[in-house]
């Protein structure tokens, strides 16, 4: 069973972020805030529709989208079908399971870059992304 966040820490870190701190948004925190975790949208969803909250997929949509762009997760794209939401925002990397579609974290440490190409003029590196497929052996 996920551990959930506390509703005024949810509240708080909302408010801290500048996002207001509707009803369904803080639902969602709760869902989120408690552990670090990887969720598609439709697992958020089945989430709080099996915890009672009535809630309706495109809000469940906009709100990961606004907390992705509020710094408050991380949006992973696993695959051209499928993102993942991250509450983990910490610098970290990813395994991908090909086979069960689960996400698992690297430390950043354990992956090395030796050297990184210049961004173009007027740009600057914002921020890494790795993913590294897993699939099982033959």
């Amino acid at each position: 069973m996920p551990r959930y966040a506390d509703p005024e820490y949810v509240v708080q870190v909302l408010q801290s972020h500048g996002i207001a701190p509707t009803a369904q948004r803080i639902k969602v925190g709760e869902l989120l805030f408690g552990e670090a975790q990887h969720a598609t949208p439709e697992q958020v969803l089945a989430g709080l529709r099996a915890g009672g909250a009535r809630i309706s997929k495109a809000t469940v949509y906009n709100t990961l989208n606004l907390f992705a762009s509020r710094g408050l997760l991380r949006q992973i794209s696993v695959d051209p079908q499928r993102a993942c939401f991250d509450s983990n925002t910490d610098t970290h990397y990813h395994f991908h399971n090909l086979d069960t579609g689960e996400l698992i974290d690297v430390q950043a440490p354990e992956v090395q870059f030796q050297r990184l190409p210049a961004p173009p003029e007027g740009m600057e590196l914002a921020g890494v992304e790795v993913v590294l497929r897993l699939r099982k052996k033959a």
